[in-house]
């Protein structure tokens, strides 16, 4: 299912960091007395009643200032709200109903958004504080609730409002027929080109001004080839190079179009070649645990010879050591050059990441693998590996039980995850291999 975003807003100094920190259940946001320390948008992750929860925190909102950097906390609030599934305003009961509240109320109204009024720092016990009641006139159709972040009381009842106000997500593997496509990279490098040349039009805007594309966007494609949403995505820079208050936001949303994607199509820039951020980039989808495909485009701007193929995949194997089992299609957007081979790919990958292997199989492979390289040992201890089952797929899961789980190296994963792709394929997909140890003997 598609996470939903919270947004935290308010004035500054209200509690947002703290009651921001209180939901993710770790201390992620600076919290301080003084007002403005927040400046940037910092998310995290929260599950409640089932359901999990994207949050961020937002600086704090000055509706009438001519302050620049007030201007641009209110900037990045304001792209907060706008992508937000739903808004907790954060008032002061300490403070009282001041004029500033009033004003953001406006702007959150104009939103169109759902808004819980969140009425901070109540921390009387059993006793409501005769302050709150002014905070109806804030005027939304939920009642303001009353918290401490600082102590925790009342955040069940704001999360509660939340899951109440919001509709269950959309279960998105209802079409099971249609692949979701996330197509990551740079800025720059020819995704939201790629999804136009496939549709052929321009449904997407595209520009050679590096950040243009602000969010994610889903365009549905049917073909010859078969049903994708493809998921464009905002291009990801080097974090020390994101000081834009949108882009900041953007990679957000990239990373979670990675996370609903069946496939990740990842986009290296041909005419610069394979850098650091690509390096990262690629990681975010295989640490997710996504089949990818390695897209390289802008491959009519480059000079070639017989060996230019060979060197330029070489380059990007040794840069990308952990993901050699991507295959790597070179392609020109602006041409349409090889595009069509990009759905083969997407499909192929896919197919793989769905592959389930029988327990006999797979054992009759770990007793090949265990007779042919022998189990590490350590001062006369060996490893010694019981068997293996499939548990998952997406990506293919195994679970290998053995007497001891120190003993049982990363190395020596890697060699059997190796000899599961000569013999089974698994070509495009990352493999997790899960370790237990069965019983507590360690040489039984």
């Amino acid at each position: 299912m598609a996470k939903q975003v919270i947004a935290i807003v308010g004035r500054p100094n209200v509690g947002k960091s703290t009651l921001f920190n209180k939901l993710v259940g770790e201390r992620r946001a600076i919290v301080e007395d003084t007002p403005g320390i927040t400046r940037d948008r910092i998310y995290g992750e929260t599950e409640w009643r089932g359901r999990k929860f994207a949050v961020i925190d937002t600086g704090g909102i000055e509706p009438k200032t001519d302050d620049l950097i007030l201007k641009k906390m209110r900037a990045q609030a304001q792209i907060a709200i706008d992508t937000a599934d739903i808004i907790l305003f954060l008032c002061d009961i300490r403070a009282g109903l001041v004029a500033d509240d009033l004003d953001i109320a406006v702007m959150l109204k104009k939103s169109g958004k759902p808004v819980i009024p969140c009425i901070n720092k109540s921390d009387r016990i059993g006793n409501v504080d005769p302050t709150f009641y002014e905070f109806y006139e804030l005027g939304f159709k939920c009642d303001p609730i009353a918290l401490s972040a600082l102590h925790g009381s009342g955040s069940g009842d704001v999360l509660d409002a939340v899951c109440e106000m919001l509709p269950e997500p959309i279960d998105e593997e209802e079409d099971d027929d249609r692949i979701k496509v996330a197509v990551i990279g740079k800025p720059n490098a020819g995704k939201s080109s790629i999804i136009n040349k496939i549709l052929g039009d321009d449904r997407l805007i595209v520009s050679d001004i590096a950040g243009t594309t602000r969010d994610a966007i889903d365009t549905m494609c049917d073909n010859e080839y078969g049903k994708y949403n493809f998921i464009d995505t905002a291009g990801i820079r080097r974090q020390s190079r994101v000081d834009d208050k949108i882009e900041k936001y953007s990679v957000l949303r990239a990373k979670m179009a990675v996370e609903r994607a069946d496939v990740c199509v990842i986009m290296i820039d041909a005419s610069v070649g394979i850098t650091e951020q690509d390096e990262k980039i690629a990681g975010i989808a295989h640490e997710a645990g996504k089949p990818s495909v390695i897209v390289v485009n802008k491959w009519d701007l480059v000079e070639k010879d017989n060996s230019t193929v060979n060197a330029f995949t070489k380059d990007i194997y040794d840069s990308l050591g952990y993901m050699t089992y991507a295959p790597i299609l070179f392609i020109s957007a602006k041409t349409g050059q090889r595009l069509q081979k990009l759905f083969e790919h997407i499909n192929y990958v896919h197919e793989q990441s769905l592959l389930r292997i029988s327990t006999g199989m797979l054992n009759d492979v770990l007793a090949d693998a265990v007779a042919r390289v022998q189990p590490p040992s350590d001062k006369g201890r060996r490893l010694k590996i019981y068997y293996m089952t499939q548990t998952a797929v997406a990506p293919p899961t195994f679970v290998t039980f053995c007497n001891s789980a120190e003993l049982f190296h990363f190395s020596y994963q890697r060699y059997l995850e190796n000899c599961l792709r000569t013999t089974f394929g698994f070509r495009g997909t990352p493999i997790k291999i899960v370790v237990r140890q069965k019983g507590d003997n360690a040489d039984d």
